[in-house]
């Protein structure tokens, strides 16, 4: 049987619990009966579901349905970088066309808390690679961009994030490596990777979609400018 018919099957057949909502299954005997399929077949395509993360079980209790966390996609992506079905570059460019877009969108949702915690994390982030200590400063560079996609709030996005996150975890690190190593800032000044922030938080605290978009776009064309590395295709409306 195939799992996403077994899974929308499933689905239907699944009942909330009245306490928790979690979506309880019936017992595998209903399940076989229901579906068609002999205990053995159903108990090991049960096994895989659990497995992947769309199935918990709990002993005394029974089944229940569940949604997988980025783990899922992170085994996915991993897979496909392995097998050279996505490569490097491609996950390069997903990343900036996401962060564009989340930018632009979080210029329309950014209370004033989130913005005063954004220009902290990259206060931080100068603070840090100023004196040499690169972990703190690649930690507030990540939270960073954590931070604008728990601004905008959408769990579709933030799935992907999630996904990615591994994957752009080591391009970080690799980034600042190369910016540390080659960028040139006068004493006391920033490095202009880590200042370019300031310009979207700017355009955030302003509400400006256009250049929260904008000086997104120009985070990525520092970054490269900084280790070298070329310009990754991105659709064509990016300024």
């Amino acid at each position: 049987m195939d799992l996403s018919f077994l899974i929308r099957s499933l689905a239907e057949q699944a009942v909330p619990e009245p306490r928790t909502g979690r979506l309880r299954l019936p017992t595998e005997r209903e399940l076989g009966a229901g579906l068609e399929v002999s205990r053995g077949a159903l108990r090991e395509q049960l096994s895989m579901l659990e497995a992947l993360g769309f199935l918990e079980r709990t002993q005394g209790r029974g089944s229940y349905l569940r949604v997988p966390d980025a783990g899922f996609l992170q085994l996915s992506f991993d897979l496909s970088q392995q097998l050279g079905q996505l490569t490097h570059e491609q996950f390069g460019a997903a990343r900036e066309m996401l962060e564009i877009s989340v930018a632009e969108a979080a210029a329309g949702l950014a209370t004033p808390e989130d913005v005063a915690a954004l220009r902290g994390l990259v206060d931080e982030m100068v603070r840090a690679a100023d004196a040499g200590e690169e972990h703190r400063a690649l930690e507030a560079d990540l939270e960073f961009h954590r931070r604008l996609f728990a601004v905008v709030d959408n769990p579709i996005f933030t799935m992907l994030r999630n996904g990615l996150a591994h994957v752009l975890r080591d391009a970080v690190v690799d980034r600042r490596r190369l910016a540390a190593e080659r960028e040139q800032a006068p004493a006391g000044t920033p490095r202009p990777s880590d200042a370019v922030h300031h310009e979207i938080v700017d355009a955030l605290a302003a509400g400006d979609g256009d250049a929260a978009r904008t000086a997104m776009r120009r985070h990525f064309l520092v970054w490269r400018d900084a280790t070298g590395t070329p310009e990754e295709p991105t659709d064509g409306k990016l300024p």
